[in-house]
């Protein structure tokens, strides 16, 4: 999974040779998880088919900002198509475009919507050496720069005069590949290394049979998604579950028992700068293993239990910078238990969950969570997907992570 993975980019094409490549680009942009939507000027039409740039996308192609329905013409609203946007790249950016953006000259499509823009925007220049060179388009692209505009590299190589020299557009694996590790280093997260645990611990009786719970591991998933678009690098250590994910940026560590669990969060502990321990550990093993599956006719009275190891209560006590967060199952005097829980086991927060006849924490359903702060009041939310929780969870923690450390 890509950082770009569910991003919403608008991709803006002008009238340059080079915008023969801009298929390429969308079927990569598309392949790392992106929904992309393009706007194409007049003259780009002259190098490649809006119908193309329609099916490789999946999207109608905006070209004008009134539509060429002659019995039904609408606007097509150039402020709600840049609203929309995660990101915006302008690929090819010929010397008119640039010249057009520098300066606010709205004569088009394509620039009204860079003009109502509020998202990252990448630019990638494609014109002759001499253009290219020319002091007016230098002077254009350090005013861009100078605005915040991201502005991709022009390399040298064979340009469509027969020339040899710089302002060849990037490849379109070039402009896919930088977009990412730019906005990825732009994020509010970037390079800082998230802990989470999730999903149940089991302890075994015998080879068939252990004790459980109903954790489905989804929060914890969910809460690294979220870490990864936020880009970070994150350690996820999951006790038995059928989820899985992939990412670059990801370590997913599969473990089945608490001792387990402990032993890899103690691994990872003294790297991390955020901890979330989100996992449904069990309380208690069985004092005995037995070897042999037990059998039905045997008369098993009794099965001895005892504690397992506290990973979350360890951890407070052995953190030095880390923010640490953990996750609270309660039935009664909730928010007092949460509360003295923050105390006992030295953690920056807690997400309560909360167990009724309606609400259950387990599974893929809606939840609900109190986030206890240890410096602020506690913030209740009512029913949301595990998704829009993790959001919710995050938020708190990039409020309160750089006023911590």
């Amino acid at each position: 999974m890509s950082v770009l993975s569910g991003k919403k980019i608008l991709l803006g094409v002008s009238g340059g040779i080079a915008a023969y490549k801009i298929p390429s680009l969308i079927r990569l942009l598309v392949k790392k998880g992106a929904e992309v939507k393009v706007i194409i000027t007049h003259s780009a039409k002259e190098f490649v088919s809006p119908l193309t740039l329609s099916t490789l996308s999946n999207n109608p192609v905006f070209d004008s900002l009134i539509s060429n329905d002659q019995q039904n013409p609408t606007w097509n609203n150039h402020v709600k198509i840049a609203s929309w946007a995660d990101i915006m790249i302008i690929a090819p950016a010929t010397s008119n475009i640039i010249s057009l953006l520098a300066n606010a000259q709205c004569d088009n499509i394509l620039v009204a919507a860079y003009l109502s823009s509020k998202c990252p925007v990448f630019i990638a220049p494609s014109m002759d050496l001499d253009m290219f060179s020319n002091p007016f388009n230098q002077k254009n692209l350090k005013k861009l720069r100078k605005y915040g505009k991201n502005i991709l590299p022009s390399p040298k190589g064979s340009l469509a005069s027969g020339l040899e020299g710089e302002g060849r557009m990037l490849e379109p694996i070039e402009i896919s590949n930088l977009v990412e590790k730019i906005y990825l280093s732009s994020l509010p997260l970037f390079e800082k290394e998230i802990l989470i645990t999730g999903g149940p611990t089991y302890e075994k009786i015998d080879p068939v049979r252990f004790i459980g719970n109903h954790s489905s591991g989804i929060m914890g998933f969910e809460l690294a998604k979220k870490a990864l678009s936020l880009g970070a690098k994150v350690n996820l250590i999951s006790g038995p579950t059928f989820l899985d994910l992939k990412q670059n940026n990801l370590e997913l560590i599969r473990v089945f028992s608490t001792q387990e669990m402990y032993e890899e969060s103690v691994k990872k502990f003294s790297s991390a700068d955020i901890v979330i321990f989100s996992a449904a550990v069990s309380d208690f093993t069985p004092e005995k293993f037995f070897n042999k599956k037990i059998k039905k006719e045997i008369d098993l009275k009794s099965l001895k239990l005892k504690k397992t190891i506290d990973i979350l209560g360890f951890l407070g006590k052995n953190k030095k910078n880390q923010f640490l967060i953990g996750f609270a199952l309660e039935t009664d005097n909730n928010i007092e238990n949460a509360k003295k829980k923050i105390l006992d086991k030295n953690l920056d927060a807690i997400v309560l969950n909360s167990i009724t006849n309606k609400v259950s924490c387990f599974g893929p359903g809606k939840s609900q969570i109190t986030y206890i702060s240890k410096n602020r009041k506690p913030i209740f939310y009512g029913l949301k997907e595990k998704a829009n929780i993790a959001e919710d969870i995050f938020n708190n923690i990039l409020n309160e992570y750089e006023k911590n450390i």
